[in-house]
């Protein structure tokens, strides 16, 4: 099974990387991450046969993947290549980029998709008949919660986005609790997806894909990334740092003197 799902990631990806090349853009690949996680599951269904708790399971993760999927492929409609990918292909130079970005991008992406799946990929080998459990319905509840906190961080971004008399910083709704309502939502779809695997044999063995998970939404790709990019562009952002929780939803802070 675990071979079968490395060839099926290492063919979704050859397949983007070579989409992003036709196209100059790497950015190609970012709504697929989560795709890629139901495609996982349902190989490893389909090579272990359907039961209530693996039904269970598709169900969770197929309404947060195509969420996500169509979320992020309407997001990305008509505009240019994301800027992380315009800075790596400026410091390889386009000559070069078309190649490295196979490694850097597409291969590293893959390789993060697999190991963070591990629960779903345990989850999805237990033997019959596997009935749905309290474990199941506690992790369906808290994947359900987490991609549905998501959603609506993404649609109040979005709306906000469109008004024409927007102020600087978005601080409304989940925004105004949390700096990053839609990576909290994503940490406790990780969470819920390991729970899946929790009772199973082996289920403490892939505690590391949640921890993983957050580590990076918190330290390198999510709130540390777009903290320092947005506090860059002036003081709004960093006066909104000051008072608001960077990931946990919390009570907003008062204004700290002299923060802007």
């Amino acid at each position: 099974m675990i071979v079968a799902n490395v060839l099926l990631v290492l063919v979704l990806m050859t397949a983007l990387w070579g989409w992003s090349v036709l196209r100059r853009d790497a950015s190609v690949v970012d709504p697929w991450w989560s795709m890629g996680f139901l495609l996982v599951t349902a190989a490893s269904v389909a090579q272990t046969g359907l039961t209530p708790g693996k039904t269970l399971l598709l169900v969770v993760v197929g309404a947060w993947a195509l969420r996500l999927w169509l979320y992020l492929l309407g997001r990305a409609r008509g505009k240019p290549e994301d800027a992380r990918y315009t800075a790596f292909r400026q410091r390889y130079g386009p000559e070069r980029y078309w190649w490295v970005s196979y490694f850097q991008v597409f291969l590293l992406q893959g390789a993060l998709m697999l190991l963070v799946s591990a629960p779903l990929q345990l989850a999805a080998a237990a033997p019959g008949p596997d009935p749905i459990g309290v474990l199941d319905l506690l992790a369906a509840a808290l994947a359900l919660f987490g991609a549905g906190y998501e959603a609506v961080a993404d649609a109040q971004l979005a709306a906000w986005k469109r008004r024409p008399d927007r102020g600087p910083v978005m601080d409304q709704g989940l925004w105004r609790t949390s700096r990053h309502p839609n990576y909290f939502g994503e940490v406790l779809v990780a969470w819920g997806f390991w729970l899946f695997a929790a009772g199973d044999r082996g289920g403490f063995a892939v505690l590391f894909a949640p921890v993983l998970m957050t580590w990076l939404l918190v330290r390198v790709s999510g709130v540390a990334m777009l903290d320092a990019q947005m506090a860059a562009r002036g003081p709004a952002y960093r006066d909104y740092m000051a008072r608001t929780p960077a990931l946990v939803p919390g009570r907003p802070r008062p204004p700290v003197p002299g923060s802007g």
